[in-house]
């Protein structure tokens, strides 16, 4: 009986300027693999399928439980993590694809420094003004509290980012993940210091205005987080500041 076997079709890039090619890959099966356990089974045998030796195919991953985003990648077509794409419930071949909203750096592996930067531009932090002790900080109603938690398990995986038809590399768009964030840190009570300089951020290059509200974003977030509910509310919140910063000139 011939050992059952998992084919992978993978879409690979030498360098950042380089031509995309697909190669295919067998490696052997075992129950609960998930697509990481395949790409180390190639990257200790690195033969394709038709058994000629090739360079190990190039990937990130990190924490291995969903917590880091390192290991985003598109998966028979859905941006989603390669640490829970289990084998069992995927069709084959499986076909593996680099996110191409993000540049490619090699193989799987892309720059997402663009959202990164987008955090810096919304200041998606809670500043302080020292290191010393500043004391138990205000409370949140519990209401509140609850639904700040859903927003804040956004670990910028850029599934969202992937998916939506509005960011790409002729747009600014900052993506749906940053206007959520804008919503996480101006309902907290310390966040609310900085409100004003994130709603501006929004109604600057690459803000909400440019959201298509193709709603593709909450289909493949891994964490489920409400981004449409999001985007609607600050989608309000940037209106009504705007509307008062008119009348008061």
């Amino acid at each position: 009986m011939s050992e059952k076997t998992i084919r992978l079709i993978i879409q690979r890039q030498d360098t950042p300027d380089s031509k995309p090619y697909d190669e295919e890959f067998e490696v052997p099966y075992r129950p609960n693999m998930n697509v990481i356990a395949c790409l180390m089974e190639i990257q200790r045998n690195p033969v394709n399928a038709k058994g000629e030796p090739v360079s190990p195919v190039v990937w990130e991953s990190n924490c291995l439980e969903e917590v880091c985003g390192a290991c985003s990648m598109v998966i028979n077509g859905k941006p989603r993590q390669a640490c829970t794409a289990l084998v069992d419930q995927l069709e084959q071949p499986i076909r593996l694809q680099p996110m191409r909203t993000f540049p490619v750096v090699r193989d799987l592996v892309v720059d997402r420094s663009r959202m990164f930067e987008a955090l810096k531009k919304i200041k998606a932090w809670i500043p302080i003004d020292g290191t010393y002790d500043l004391g138990p900080g205000p409370r949140m109603p519990e209401r509140e509290r609850q639904w700040a938690y859903e927003l804040s398990k956004c670990f910028t995986c850029g599934c969202c980012v992937e998916a939506c038809p509005n960011v790409n590399d002729k747009t600014s768009f900052m993506g749906p993940f940053a206007i959520s964030q804008v919503r996480l840190f101006n309902t907290h009570p310390t966040g609310k210091m900085h409100r004003e300089e994130r709603l501006e951020a929004m109604m600057g290059e690459g803000g909400i205005h440019e959201c298509g509200n193709a709603q593709n974003c909450v289909q493949v977030c891994p964490k489920g987080i409400p981004l449409t509910t999001s985007i609607a509310a600050v989608n309000r919140e940037v209106n009504s500041y705007a509307i008062g910063s008119w009348l008061k000139k």
